[in-house]
This record gives C-alpha cells, sequence and structure tokens, in this order.
C-alpha cells in the first residue's frame, strides 16, 4: 500500500469515528482541515458550520491567516463559502483575478493575502447543508476534477459522522426525557396511592384532590406528589 493509500484509510476511519465518548467537534474539524491540506495539497483550508436556526460560523481553518479570511467572508458577506453553503453546490473559482466582479472584497482580501485560487465544498447529507469547506491555493487552478472529488469526499464522510454524532446526541437527550417523565409517573401514582389512603377516598378521587391542590397552590403535580411521599405536603379533607 503506498503512503497515500494509507494516509487516505487512516484518515477516512478517523473522520468516521465519531463514536467514542470524548468526541470533541472542533479537534475532529481541525482534523479535517489538516488533511485537506495534507492530502489534497492545497495551501490551507477552512470550514464554516451553520448553527440551528442557519446562521454560519469560523469552525476551523489550518492557520491564521485562513481563519481570518473566513471571518471577513462572514463579516463581509460575500465569498465562496457563502454561495457554496447558501446554493448547496460546491463553487470552483480558479483564479481569483476573475472573480473580482462576483466577490469584490473577499476577492481582494484573499488575493492581498497571497492565494490566487479557492474551492468551496458543501458539507452536505442528500437535502441537508450544514456548512461548508473551503481549499485556497497560492497559484491559479490548484486542483484538477480529482482533486475535487477526493475534496469532496473527505466533506461528506465529516459531515456524515457529525450528523451521526447529532443524531445519538438527541437520541440521548429524547431517552432522558422519557425516562424523566416515567420517574415523574411513578411518583405520581405514588402519591395517589399514599393520598386515598390518607383521605379514605378512591385513587381517582385523590388524583383529583391533588391536582386541585396543585392548582390552587400555583405548583407542579410533580411537586406535590414529591411532598405528599415525604410527608412536607399535608391536604386535609
Amino acid at each position: 500500500m503506498t503512503d497515500l493509500a494509507a494516509d487516505l484509510r487512516e484518515t477516512f476511519v478517523q473522520l468516521a469515528d465519531t463514536l467514542v465518548d470524548d468526541f470533541d467537534l472542533i479537534e475532529f474539524l481541525d482534523l479535517l482541515a489538516f488533511r485537506c491540506v495534507e492530502l489534497l495539497g492545497v495551501c490551507t483550508a477552512g470550514l464554516l458550520l451553520a448553527d440551528p436556526r442557519g446562521t454560519l460560523t469560523m469552525v476551523a481553518a489550518s492557520d491564521e491567516q485562513t481563519r481570518l479570511l473566513e471571518l471577513f467572508q462572514l463579516q463581509n458577506s460575500e465569498g465562496p463559502c457563502l454561495d457554496c453553503y447558501h446554493d448547496a453546490e460546491p463553487v470552483r473559482c480558479a483564479d481569483l483575478v476573475r472573480a473580482r466582479g462576483k466577490w469584490p472584497k473577499f476577492a481582494r482580501e484573499a488575493e492581498n493575502a497571497g492565494f490566487r485560487s479557492v474551492y468551496a465544498l458543501p458539507m452536505r447529507l442528500r437535502e441537508e447543508v450544514i456548512g461548508a469547506l473551503s481549499l485556497f491555493g497560492t497559484r491559479p487552478a490548484l486542483l484538477d476534477d480529482e482533486g475535487l472529488r477526493l475534496g469532496q469526499a473527505l466533506a461528506d464522510v465529516a459531515t456524515i459522522g457529525i450528523l451521526h454524532h447529532r443524531s445519538l446526541e438527541r437520541q440521548e437527550i429524547i431517552t432522558t426525557q422519557l425516562q424523566t417523565a416515567l420517574n415523574s409517573r411513578v411518583i405520581i401514582e405514588q402519591a395517589k396511592g399514599v393520598l386515598a389512603e390518607r383521605l379514605r377516598v378512591s385513587v381517582s378521587d385523590a388524583f383529583g384532590v391533588l391536582r386541585a391542590y396543585a392548582r390552587s397552590n400555583n405548583l407542579k403535580i410533580l411537586a406535590v406528589a414529591t411532598g405528599i411521599i415525604d410527608r412536607t405536603v399535608e391536604i386535609r379533607r
């Protein structure tokens, strides 16, 4: 196996592994940026991710100059990464000189930073776009079609990993909420039984008393039920 093939295999394995207990999103995205530089032969790489409201944020860059350039895009609402994210399509700019009319501020800033080409690739899974990966070069026409396909493959596997991790987090939240609801239900049922015995009423009537007490005292039913069980709440007939 060649060194490149071995590096590619290792990179794809690392980008796909988001199930570890100590998964760190920033470290994960930094890895993607640096591996793009190593494997694609680009000068630098940067990443923008969208928050739940669709607002893009600079989350990773292979160097400080690229970080500032990505922030410049966001501050001026102009640049290849923004177009890539909003259109959900790759953006190719083989020569920034030709982009001065399209992105006047960004092109000037990028050229001043020493860049001559830029490519932006969507971080997308089917219809869901979560961000964009930008690749910068110091000479025109830096990437060919094969390089772009590899760059998109890296972005794709990273996107799948991120969305998988988010899905697991959401599932954990849902599971926790469900368990909390079940625990609450157990406490309320216990309180109904205790109250029914104390007041010598049916369990159904006991729940009516519990609910009425909670409403009249502006309390949650669970709080009243807990108080009944630990005898900090006394409800008389």
